[in-house]
């Protein structure tokens, strides 16, 4: 029988030392390090890991190196397509982390499902069989191509994989899975990175593409080593908030495409349907005109969003005035409120003000201040704003209207949409043709001048 160790591994960086220190020496990070049994020696007989019979690679001169373009499998889901760069690239291994019971498996049984011209194997080490039969009724989509496999066994894994020979291969979720090369308990630091390690090698010698689902931590990053994020060649986030049907999945990291894309998902009984516009549906549709609303014309990536930014300024009745924000930046609404006490004379150290973003989005996109900052006034003053007027322009300390990027978009988008003005930055001029658009396009150098315009 061979000797059992034990080593410490690094839960930020993956780093293993012999003996417990108090910051890890390889990325500098204090009380990381983490005790896992480890076995360095194994028996002829026992698994090795996912190998194949291919050759040992040689040096090459980059001048003889033939480039080709990844081949790519075009899903019948058009906002995963988007987020992946045009399709699933063939041998890319791919991350795709979310809190529990935000949507990750559903979606991704979903995709499996409808991938009918290709074997799906869906392995899962959190459902049973049923569960998940269940859960593929309720998306209620027929696909004879698609397998299903309850295991966490790696070597296990791997045989039934050499049976059924598989396109496309989902793993839910990474953290379950455990390989016989490690002693440790599944989950921990070693074994995540050994089973990504293996299914890394598999997927660049078979040429088949694996989405691994992983699950995230209380602060919101990857559960797992940050090796794991380096492995992959793409992480998914796919998040939303719980009491809202809208979910994105967004890209944090993509070896083949940008990292500026998201896709939107709505989700209901039947599983997750794509949002086409969501726009139209971010954007309260209302008879009558309220105070403390405004649109702001926003890109959530590279797509162009119109959201509904809702702002409540009220006498405080409390010593203290309280700001309270939902979906939008605390720090920086303080940062527009002192704008707007120095550079206008509008007393808000007196009242109480609230800030939303209408949908359950959070946006951080800087060229909504100037929406959120009308969505002040227009509270303030207790008059609204016309309905078919939106915004898209950052503030600066000193009051002005700054430039924003890719503001062609913008405009287009409130076009599309029935707007008939844009409110946006004087010096943003040179980047767009009034004569390209039928919408109004009404340029401004400062807030008071807005101010002036609108109330």
């Amino acid at each position: 029988m061979s000797k059992i160790k034990t080593g410490f591994f690094c839960s930020n960086c993956g780093y293993m030392s012999a003996k417990w220190q108090g910051k890890c020496s390889s990325c500098n990070q204090w009380n990381t390090l983490v005790e896992e049994v480890i076995e360095k020696e194994k028996d002829e007989q026992n698994w090795k890991g996912y190998s194949s019979e291919t050759t040992t690679n040689k040096a090459i001169a980059l001048n003889d190196v033939q480039t080709k373009v990844e081949k790519r499998i075009i899903t019948p889901d058009p906002e995963l397509n988007r987020v992946l760069g045009g399709g699933i690239v063939a041998g890319s291994i791919v991350l795709v982390a979310g809190e529990p019971g935000i949507g990750k498996s559903t979606l991704f049984l979903q995709i499996g499902l409808m991938l009918q011209n290709l074997r799906v194997l869906y392995i899962s080490g959190e459902e049973s069989e049923q569960q998940i039969k269940m859960r593929a009724e309720r998306v209620n989509i027929q696909n004879d191509n698609f397998y299903l496999l309850t295991e966490t066994n790696t070597n296990s894994i791997f045989n039934e994989i050499k049976k059924v020979k598989p396109n496309v291969v989902i793993i839910d979720s990474i953290q379950t899975l455990q390989s016989s090369l490690i002693e440790s308990s599944a989950g921990s630091v070693s074994q995540i990175r050994e089973c990504t390690g293996e299914f890394q090698r598999f997927a660049k010698e078979t040429n088949t593409p694996v989405f691994l689902i992983g699950h995230i931590t209380k602060d919101g990053s990857i559960a797992g080593p940050k090796i794991l994020e380096h492995i992959v060649d793409t992480v998914l986030q796919f998040e939303g908030d719980r009491h809202y049907a809208y979910r994105i999945l967004r890209t944090l990291k993509n070896r083949f495409g940008s990292t500026n894309e998201i896709g939107i998902y709505e989700m209901d009984a039947g599983g997750m349907k794509t949002v086409a516009n969501p726009s139209e549906i971010l954007i309260t549709q209302r008879e009558e005109n309220l105070s403390g609303t405004s649109i702001a014309a926003t890109l959530e990536g590279m797509r162009p969003l119109l959201i509904e930014v809702q702002a409540l300024v009220t006498q405080s009745v409390y010593g203290t005035p309280q700001r309270t924000v939902s979906g939008f930046d605390l720090r920086r609404l303080q940062l527009l409120l002192a704008v707007l006490e120095k550079r206008g004379g509008f007393h808000f150290g007196v009242k109480d003000v609230f800030v939303n973003i209408a949908g359950g989005l959070k946006v951080e996109d800087p060229s909504i201040d100037l929406a959120v900052i009308c969505s002040l006034l227009s509270s303030y003053e207790d008059a609204s704003i016309p309905q078919k007027i939106c915004f898209a322009g950052e503030v600066g300390l000193n009051g002005e209207i700054r430039a924003v990027n890719r503001i062609e978009q913008r405009i287009a988008e409130a076009e599309k949409l029935g707007f008939d003005k844009i409110i946006v930055s004087k010096y943003n001029k040179k980047n767009y043709s009034n004569s390209n658009y039928k919408i109004e396009i009404v340029p401004f150098a400062q807030v008071h001048e807005v101010y002036q315009y609108l109330f």
